[in-house]
């Protein structure tokens, strides 16, 4: 499942400020500012939906043999999970360099808290989902470097989801 469900993620390992200050953070480092007027019609189940709509695309165009088409929507699914985890804790995603700043500080955060297996699965994920989208402009993937490849994204969005969606009731 690669949508965020509340009631079934697993334990949540950080509060909603811990995850708030890191996405902030990523925010800051890829100086992408805050616009009300854009925010304003944002919303974090809209990219969670987003997100499996290109999962759900990622596997039409695998099935029918369109490896650049289906490269581009894993690499959409990545994206849209990380921009829908950001707006869960309070960030907008508007430049395509926030999403790997906000990735690099959730990792970290995954790392500086003992978690550094998922931090490193994480990471190589992300790599995998930016070298899907290159691959939309270069084709040079086999079918099966594009299926390892998009299942490897749908670990990334489903890691995301557990680790990122939900924090606890009590901070």
């Amino acid at each position: 499942m690669t949508t965020p469900n509340p009631n079934t993620a697993t334990a949540p390992r950080y509060t909603n400020a811990d995850i708030a200050a890191v996405v902030a953070r990523g925010l800051r480092n890829a100086r992408d500012l805050p616009d009300p007027v854009e925010d304003a019609d944002r919303s974090p189940l809209k990219y969670a939906a987003m997100a499996q709509d290109f999962r759900n695309g990622a596997w039409r165009h695998l099935d029918a043999g369109d490896l650049p088409q289906a490269s581009n929507k894993a690499w959409g699914l990545a994206a849209e999970t990380v921009k829908a985890v950001s707006a869960k804790h309070g960030g907008f995603i508007h430049k395509h360099r926030s999403i790997m700043e906000v990735v690099t500080q959730l990792c970290l955060l995954a790392a500086d808290s003992g978690a550094a297996a998922a931090a490193r699965r994480l990471s190589r994920a992300f790599h995998t989902a930016r070298d899907l989208h290159t691959n939309f402009y270069e084709n040079e993937f086999s079918d099966y470097l594009v299926l390892e490849g998009l299942i490897e994204c749908e670990e990334f969005s489903e890691q995301l989801y557990d680790l990122f969606w939900a924090a606890p009731a009590a901070e």
